[in-house]
């Protein structure tokens, strides 16, 4: 596990297809850091794993991700856990520590099988020795300008009985189905939220507001946004290696 510092990772490349990360993003217990410019297999962001990670205790946070191309044959795109005991301030029982203060917008989906999809189902720990009453805390969860093409599902939402994933707010949705989409299309539990401008009705629990809304985005940027960084070339052998 890493230790919390100023980490970054920066790809600047001509071609993205020339990278690809699998399973994890170098992401566990980090702050201030930015991943840009790449091609991603199913990612994920983590912070430790059940009680390893309460205990040590260091959130993953202040956390840039951007222009990504990514895959993911049957996962998340980049998921947010599920080991995120140490905290994400961008999962299950058991897992304790919190996500929060997550903002996304901009996405372009195509052939997903869910829009958006989050739950508190996760059942594997490290060992016997996980708190069972330990429960996450997801708060502030913000998507906005989001454009989908061929989905299945629009959204599979399962908060946990007991501690329920709130704050979640999605605006400016435009969603287009596949040719034979499954019902429920808003499958909700354990939420609460709100939605704006999308174009498939969503479930109870995160109705349309009453006035049209703008889901939040910060406008501040993070230290390492402001680090000008020297960027590497490959020209596809060593001997034409430039930096």
């Amino acid at each position: 596990m890493m230790n919390q510092t100023n980490y970054s990772l920066i790809f600047a490349l001509s071609d993205p297809m020339a990278i690809i990360l699998g399973l994890h993003l170098p992401s566990d217990s980090c702050a201030n850091m930015k991943i840009e410019d790449c091609y991603i297999v199913s990612g994920a962001v983590k912070s430790g794993w059940d009680q390893y990670g309460v205990s040590y205790g260091v959130p993953t946070a202040g956390l840039v991700i951007r222009r990504l191309t990514c895959i993911s044959p049957d996962s998340a795109a980049i998921a947010l856990g599920s080991e995120m005991s140490g905290g994400i301030s961008k999962t299950g029982v058991g897992r304790g520590g919190y996500v929060r203060d997550i903002y996304a917008r901009n996405m372009t989906m195509k052939t997903m099988m869910y829009v958006f999809w989050m739950t508190g189902n996760y059942g594997t720990h490290p060992d016997d020795g996980w708190d069972r009453n330990a429960l996450p805390r997801i708060s502030n969860i913000n998507y906005r300008d989001v454009v989908v093409e061929n989905v299945t599902y629009s959204a599979r939402l399962d908060g946990i009985s007991g501690g329920k994933f709130t704050g979640i707010c999605i605006s400016d949705v435009k969603i287009g189905l596949t040719k034979k989409p499954k019902k429920p299309q808003w499958n909700c539990s354990n939420v609460e939220g709100v939605t704006s401008n999308v174009n498939l009705q969503s479930c109870d629990l995160l109705p349309p507001s009453k006035a049209p809304l703008r889901c939040a985005f910060p406008e501040y940027r993070i230290p390492i946004e402001n680090l000008k960084l020297k960027i590497c070339s490959y020209s596809g052998s060593a001997s034409n290696k430039t930096m």
